[in-house]
């Protein structure tokens, strides 16, 4: 019996500030914003990637999580390139590409409220 396959489809998110997240992910991220809900939910998107932000004004803030504020290591064919995107739209990179003895050279960004997510390229 095989196992069935999985596809990168969507992350939730909770945020306190959706307009704020939604602008970064589309201005900083180079997201497209694909579909809202009044002022509740947000959906944006880039590849296959959708990231769908849903305001919750009283939840704890990512940035409190520490390590547990990450969310998703999405793969990329091009990391530096990604990284030059990135700083040219003044995202907030926590660390430049680097490579690591795992056979990925990884970049880690941040979102204004804390989240976290690691790009990589299998080098």
């Amino acid at each position: 019996m095989t196992k069935p396959d999985l596809k990168p489809h969507a992350y939730v998110l909770a945020v306190q500030d959706l307009a704020g997240s939604s602008a970064y992910f589309v201005d900083a991220l180079g997201f497209t914003s694909e579909w809202n809900e009044g002022d509740d939910w947000h959906c944006v998107s880039r590849g296959e990637v959708r990231v769908m932000l849903g305001r919750c004004p009283n939840a704890l803030p990512p940035r409190e999580l520490g390590d547990h504020s990450y969310f998703g290591y999405l793969e990329t064919d091009d990391v530096d390139g990604l990284h030059a995107e990135f700083v040219a739209r003044g995202a907030r990179i926590r660390s430049a590409p680097s490579d690591k003895p795992w056979r990925r050279r990884e970049m880690h960004v941040e979102t204004p409220e804390g989240h976290r997510i690691m790009f990589a390229q299998r080098i």
